[in-house]
C-alpha cells in the first residue's frame, strides 16, 4: 500500500517567500496534501496561501513553532510528514524528493536537510547545530509517540531529534545543496532581528533544561 505524504509548513508574517515554496512543492508529484499553518501572522502568509489552493489553518494567536506543527498534524492522517520552513530561499523539487525518498522506501524513518552551498552564515550554522534544521521528513507513527510536540516552540527541532536519539530510530541527513533561509535580522531589522533570535535561542535552552534527558 502507498503511502500519503503531508506536507507541512508552520509560517509567521512569510507573505515574501511562502507563495515560491508552495509553487515548488505543487509539482513534486510525491506531495499529496501541503498544508500552510499561519501562526498568528499579520501579513499575507494566510491570503497567498489560499491563493495557491492550499489548505490554510490561520491561527489567531501565536502558539510557537511547536503549536503550529502540532495544529498541521491534527489535520491531517497522512502516513509520511514533510516539514518545511516558510522562509526558504532556493528550494526546488530535487530537495523535496530528496528529503522524501529515503523515507519513503524505508530507508530511514526520518531524514534530516541541511543547507549546503548556499550562504555561508546559514551554512555555518547548519555544521554547528544540525539538529535545529527545520526542513525533515518523518513518519507519522514517530511524531504520534512526542507527546510534548506542541509545548516545545523553537525547541520542537531538538525534541525530534532527542526523540529518535533516545528510540535509537533511524535518521538519514540529506544534504540540500544551493539552499538557505532568510535570517531573522533581514526580515526585521538587525535589533529586532537579533533580539528574535535570542528569544528563539532562549526557547531552545529552556526546552533543554526542562528536559535534560
Amino acid at each position: 500500500m502507498s503511502n500519503t505524504i503531508t506536507c507541512i509548513i508552520p509560517a509567521y508574517n512569510e507573505e515574501k517567500t511562502i507563495g515560491s515554496i508552495l509553487d515548488t512543492l505543487k509539482k513534486v508529484e510525491m506531495v499529496d496534501n501541503i498544508i500552510v499553518v499561519s501562526d498568528g501572522s499579520v501579513d499575507r502568509t494566510a491570503e497567498i496561501g489560499l491563493s495557491k489552493g492550499v489548505k490554510v489553518i490561520d491561527l489567531k494567536e501565536n502558539k510557537g513553532k511547536g503549536g503550529a506543527m502540532q495544529a498541521g498534524l491534527d489535520s491531517t492522517d497522512a502516513d509520511i510528514i514533510l516539514f518545511l520552513d516558510a522562509d526558504l530561499i532556493g528550494l526546488t523539487p530535487t530537495h523535496v524528493d530528496s528529503l522524501l525518498e529515503p523515507v519513503v522506501k524505508g530507508n530511514a524513518l526520518m531524514t534530516l536537510g541541511v543547507f549546503t552551498s548556499g550562504r555561508r552564515t546559514t551554512d555555518l550554522a547548519q555544521k554547528v547545530a544540525p539538529y535545529l534544521s527545520g526542513q525533515r521528513a518523518i513518519k507519522r507513527q514517530l511524531l504520534n509517540q512526542i507527546s510534548d510536540l506542541e509545548v516545545s516552540r523553537f525547541g520542537v527541532e531538538l525534541a525530534l531529534t532527542r526523540f529518535v536519539e533516545k528510540k535509537e530510530v533511524g535518521v538519514e541527513v540529506v544534504q540540500l545543496p544551493d539552499m538557505s533561509h532568510v535570517m531573522k535580522e533581514e526580515k526585521l531589522g538587525l535589533v529586532k532581528g537579533f533580539v528574535a533570535r535570542l528569544k528563539m535561542y532562549w526557547e531552545i535552552v529552556n526546552y533543554f533544561l526542562k528536559n535534560p534527558s
